[in-house]
């Protein structure tokens, strides 16, 4: 059994890394956001000696990873779900380090049917639709300037000589393994750059017991306001002023700020002076993505209980297509349901009657009219939420990974330093980016304070 002291010197040292820093004891911080990041961040800090304010503006900590416990023998994760990855992966160390259980979910556990609830193989068509997106990247990559994934196919010969059958089988594919991962479009995707970035080897695997551990371990022993939204940040002598929804004012001699991409765009922070124009360039132009889920919870499993992924080749391409079973993994008569970039923002305008409906008709299309109404259900939508206003970033058309570099980094002299996922390079959108970008920001801050 690991011990709560044992597991907080295990953070600590799963937090500095490598490198620690000597102790800067009497300097101070706001961290704005709770999300991974700022609390990667905070912890960090803190353990080098500085005094750590974080700044939160819902009432719960954690940010996109959130848990909720509607069902208290189920948590379920509206927000992050897996570890993708394990081997490295600096969550797996935290995982390990309070001993957070986890259970692997495989996509060869998987099965697909079409609308009329056959089974499928489609291994062929989408081995070749690989193929034909990876040789419309190619072309594209001759070109003179970026074009999105959307142009680059649609403009291929494959494309343009395939049967609408060919071309749904494709549009599947790209759903599938692109649009789905990613959180976008196809129509907005950079076909030079959308999959730039780093991955962890080993298998994905989920939390039981809720993603939510993680952040709850990560925020013992820091200081956090919840419930206070950060308006506005400005210089002040050699150090920063933050003022909140109420008026209230903190300063602190530096501030990191870990808001999501989307809060960023939406201008709900007002800075007091400029940002350098390239990491204002980087708001502007990188893209918040869309993933949302639909949880069912069932009587019991009544549906083949050895499977982790269900795909449905329906009568639209992405809707209700990409499916997730707990039966295997936990035990649970639980599932999840996927939708994406545009697909995604269309079921979000559906409210919770429409959309559990859709979810059903789906289900009965592909095990039969006899398939029984879940008895509960919890849908998310990312994109209506105003502290995070979509999921997770990508990369539109004419951006790359230097534009994420961009977003990072330090500004008003080294006192205001960015961190998110969206501002890692190596592993953006995901939490052990969020998490590792939150640790570089420290050390930032670390640097700039001599």
């Amino acid at each position: 059994m690991i011990h709560r002291r044992h597991a907080l010197s295990l953070l600590s040292v799963a937090l500095l890394g490598p490198r620690v820093a000597r102790a800067q004891a009497g300097r101070s911080v706001l961290v704005i956001g709770a999300g991974v990041s700022g609390l990667a961040a905070a912890r960090s800090l803190q353990d080098s000696g500085w005094q750590v304010t974080m700044v939160e503006a819902r009432d719960r900590i954690g940010g996109r990873v959130w848990t909720s416990r509607l069902w208290p023998e189920l948590p379920m994760d509206m927000g992050a779900s897996w570890i993708h990855g394990t081997d490295g992966n600096p969550i797996t160390t935290l995982a390990d380090s309070i001993g957070a259980a986890r259970v692997e979910t495989r996509y060869d556990r998987g099965i697909t049917y079409n609308a009329d609830g056959a089974v499928l193989n489609l291994d062929p068509e989408m081995a070749r639709a690989d193929t034909v997106v990876t040789a419309a990247r190619t072309a594209a990559g001759a070109l003179p300037q970026d074009v999105s994934l959307a142009d680059a196919v649609m403009s291929s010969a494959d494309w343009q000589d395939g049967t609408a059958t060919d071309r749904r089988l494709i549009r599947h594919y790209i759903n599938a393994t692109y649009e789905q991962e990613y959180g976008f479009d196809w129509s907005e995707a950079s076909a030079w750059h959308f999959d730039d970035g780093g991955a962890f080897s080993g298998p994905d695997v989920l939390f039981p017991g809720g993603y939510d551990q993680i952040p709850t371990a990560l925020a013992q022993g820091l200081t956090i306001r919840l419930g206070q939204a950060v308006t506005d940040l400005a210089p002040n002598g050699a150090g920063v002023t933050a003022t909140l929804a109420d008026g209230t004012t903190l300063t602190a001699d530096h501030a990191v700020v870990t808001l999501p991409l989307g809060v960023l765009k939406s201008g709900s922070l007002h800075f007091a002076e400029p940002l350098a124009t390239t990491r204002q360039q980087a708001i502007k132009t990188l893209g918040m993505g869309l993933l949302n889920k639909c949880w069912l919870r069932f009587e019991k499993v009544t549906w083949p209980g050895d499977l982790d992924w269900i795909e449905w080749f329906g009568p639209r391409d992405g809707f209700w297509s990409q499916w997730v079973s707990l039966a295997r993994s936990t035990g649970a008569p639980v599932l999840l349901a996927f939708h994406a970039g545009a697909q995604a923002r269309e079921v979000e305008a559906l409210d919770d009657a429409a959309t559990l409906a859709e979810a059903h008709l789906a289900l009965r299309s592909m095990f039969g009219s006899g398939f029984p109404a879940p008895i509960a259900a919890q849908v998310t939508r990312w994109s209506q939420d105003p502290m995070a206003r979509g999921a997770y970033s990508f990369l539109p058309t004419g951006t790359s990974s230097n534009t994420r570099r961009a977003l990072a980094g330090a500004d008003w002299d080294g006192r205001l330093v960015f961190a998110g996922e969206a501002a890692h390079a190596d592993h953006p959108a995901t939490v052990h980016g969020a998490f590792l970008s939150g640790q570089s920001a420290a050390r930032t801050v670390m640097e700039h304070a001599g």
